[in-house]
């Protein structure tokens, strides 16, 4: 991976949690502020809990994303230290998605009139889920890569030692 494009990548990422901690905060003074304004039609406090939480999914799976571009970068993403990180990002995402279906479950009453908005929307929990299974199937895919990498120092080893 090229510098500009590591550079791109961690200065969107510095981007999203730097958005992801704004609106976190915003969020975290209205609610210890008491100047929620709810009318009752639909329950704010919940739905910014909920969203509150689901930054924190996605801020966490910003930080393992930043490590994993540390080590491509360094050159040891093929090993088993990147699995631990790999393997947050795909509990992370699976926790924004039960954040999602929470929110849908939430907005869910609110739309009695017009039932596709949360079917919509519990399509979307499913596209989550979808980019969850997408990461396990590229965490096989790191596994394939660790064992032939593993493997192929193995027989540079012997091939020293015959030469």
């Amino acid at each position: 991976m090229g510098k500009l494009t590591v550079g791109a990548l961690r200065a969107v990422l510095m981007v999203v949690l730097a958005g992801t901690v704004f609106v976190q905060a915003l969020m975290v003074w209205t609610l210890v502020s008491g100047n929620d304004p709810e009318d009752g039609s639909l329950p704010l406090t919940p739905l910014r809990v909920i969203t509150i939480l689901g930054m924190v999914s996605v801020q966490v799976a910003l930080v393992c994303v930043w490590r994993l571009v540390t080590m491509v970068r360094r050159g040891t993403v093929f090993s088993h230290a990147a699995f631990r990180y790999v393997d947050i990002v795909i509990g992370a995402i699976v926790a924004a998605a039960l954040v999602w279906f929470a929110v849908t479950a939430l907005n869910a009453p609110g739309q009695r009139a017009d039932p596709g908005v949360t079917v919509i929307m519990g399509g979307v929990g499913m596209a989550i889920l979808g980019v969850a299974l997408f990461v396990l199937v590229l965490r096989t895919l790191l596994a394939q890569a660790v064992a032939r990498d593993v493997e192929a120092s193995q027989m540079q080893a012997e091939l020293d030692e015959v030469i």
